[in-house]
């Protein structure tokens, strides 16, 4: 079959040419007369088997040839939901690339960078618009985004979308959208209890799945280490450093887990680049632009921020971690062994990842073929799970590493740790922060005190009744030298808030000390100089240290 059997315009063909396509894909071949119909489409394919244009020509056909008032805004017509950044740039990249010297102007809306772009371009007008569910769904609360004529509506990695967390995000858009329109959803892997979920926004859906959910590509060269999980960093290394590996990427169950990775990489002197999603948008983008261009050959991610890394001739791909679904596993490797070329997949597993393996294999149907290394699994006991920590029992517990391992341990190293904040030592004899309160234990419970003696009890009825201490020969306590001022004849003024307040005196001790103010001299008053000298009158200026004025 060819892309002229399938109707397409004639701008559609040149384009479709000009990218490399001679002949479409099987998903292409079933889905896009679908589409021109206008049903729902609920469909399943491996990666890197086109899905995008499946779902991208169709419907810049249909809105190229939609009739159009002379007066008419430019408003969404479509909306193309992606769960990542790079996954959305690319889908926009090849709209852009299928629709040229097409009447259909599109734009690309993702977290993780200024939103006054993106607002630019729907003001100017998008008929077709690729988000990510988080940041459009913050500006449709805003305002700018408004899906009242939205007529195709495409949930791309639908198996991620719904079920990774975005499952809310979608349900709220989709019930922003009218009533009557067209929904699409592709996913390279579609297990049945997320069709299920699936089936919820579809209405009447046709299915198509060109392959099973567990077939890898033919030509996809699958190998199997059985490697220790200290020692998968060494082995690595060394499969890296192989002639024919041309550019590798590496998968990472974990965000920490692929920076630590990177490092380890650079340690052994292999140039590596990282990206997930604690990175910004900015240092994702250059990370996939160094390794795109060649300028860095290994790039390291976890699954959710590999969706969408497309990556022509990519030879090696690398499962530092075994998947924890088994689905991913099929995802991962076919990033290698794209449009026909191929490819080799590398997997790595520890004791502790043989049920994800066993998970993988039976998903896949076959054994993956097994080979040895320098660095052989030795330990065949499984780890036991680690007791999750709180954040600060971790800052606590790298504190007392980094103190008990030096004799005099770096203060920046201790503050970065302490974040400044006070250390205790508990009775633990181990180091504590300040505010974070220790693990409780059981503590022996209080004797119950017994009854005083009589003899004691006497002799504290004796000390409540001795006499005041100056009868005692002793020096009189505050209160007793206060009593003792409120009989003298001097009256004393102290003050309270802002009013004066005196003691009680006998008037003629009051009137002599009225008398004795009356007659102290009053400091002088400050002369405004300026003033008498504009009169022409001498000045007179007081030396306030010796007291002494002169003229």
């Amino acid at each position: 079959m060819t892309f002229e059997q399938l109707k397409l315009m004639p701008q559609l063909l040149t384009n479709v040419r000009k990218s490399g396509y001679e002949t479409p894909t099987p998903i292409q071949a079933a889905t896009i007369p679908l589409v021109l119909e206008g049903k729902d489409i609920l469909g399943c394919a491996q990666t890197g088997t086109g899905k995008t244009a499946a779902f991208s020509l169709p419907m810049l056909q249909k809105l190229a040839l939609r009739e159009k008032q002379p007066d008419e805004a430019k408003v969404i017509r479509a909306l193309i939901l992606t769960p990542t950044r790079e996954l959305a740039l690319q889908i926009y990249e090849n709209i852009v690339m299928y629709g040229k010297k097409l009447p259909v102007s599109a734009c690309c809306i993702f977290g993780g960078v200024n939103q006054q772009g993106q607002i630019n371009a729907l003001h100017r007008g998008a008929e077709i618009v690729v988000a990510c569910p988080g940041r459009l769904w913050d500006l449709m609360n805003q305002g700018y985004v408004r899906l009242d004529w939205v007529d195709t509506f495409v949930l791309d990695e639908a198996d991620r979308m719904l079920d990774m967390g975005f499952i809310h995000d979608v349900r709220r858009i989709a019930g922003k959208l009218p009533e009557k329109h067209q929904t699409l959803l592709f996913s390279a892997t579609m297990p049945e209890e997320v069709e299920k979920l699936a089936m919820d926004l579809l209405k009447n859906p046709a299915s198509v799945k060109v392959d099973p959910v567990s077939s890898p590509v033919e030509k996809i060269e699958q190998s199997l280490y059985y490697v220790d999980k200290a020692n998968k960093k060494h082995l690595l290394a060394k499969l890296l450093r192989e002639s024919d590996v041309e550019n590798a990427l590496v998968f990472s169950r974990t965000k920490h887990g692929a920076d630590r990775i990177v490092r380890d990489l650079k340690r052994a002197g292999i140039d590596a680049v990282a990206i997930h999603g604690d990175k910004t948008q900015n240092a994702r983008q250059a990370a996939l632009t160094r390794f795109k261009t060649g300028e860095c050959k290994v790039l390291v991610a976890t699954d959710i921020a590999a969706r969408g890394i497309d990556i022509a001739g990519l030879s090696h791909v690398f499962n530092f971690d075994q998947p924890m679904e088994a689905e991913a596993y099929v995802h991962r490797i076919g990033r290698t062994g794209r449009a026909g070329r191929a490819g080799k997949a590398i997997s790595f597993c520890c004791i502790d990842e043989m049920k994800q393996l066993h998970q993988v294999e039976k998903l896949i149907g076959h054994r993956i073929p097994l080979k040895e290394s320098e660095w052989p699994m030795e330990i065949t006991t499984p780890s036991e799970p680690k007791q999750r920590l709180s954040r600060q029992e971790r800052a606590e517990q790298k504190l007392n590493a980094v103190i008990g391992n030096r004799a005099k341990p770096d203060p920046n190293a201790v503050r970065k740790l302490t974040e400044g904040q006070a250390i205790t030592i508990g009775r633990d004899g181990k180091m504590h922060i300040a505010g974070m309160k220790p693990a409780k234990t059981e503590r022996a419970e209080k004797p119950v005190r017994a009854a005083r003696p009589a003899k004691a009890a006497a002799a504290k009825t004796e000390r409540t009744a001795r006499p005041a201490r100056a009868e005692r020969g002793q020096k009189p306590v505050k209160a007793e030298r206060s009593a003792e001022r409120a009989k003298l004849d001097t009256p004393r003024i102290h003050r309270q808030g802002s009013a004066n307040i005196r003691r009680e005196a006998p008037a003629e001790a009051y009137e002599g000390f009225r008398s004795a103010a009356r007659n102290t001299a009053r400091p002088q008053q400050k002369i405004n100089t300026r003033s008498i000298a504009a009169k022409g009158k001498p000045v007179q200026r007081v030396n306030k240290k010796k007291g002494m004025s002169r003229t």
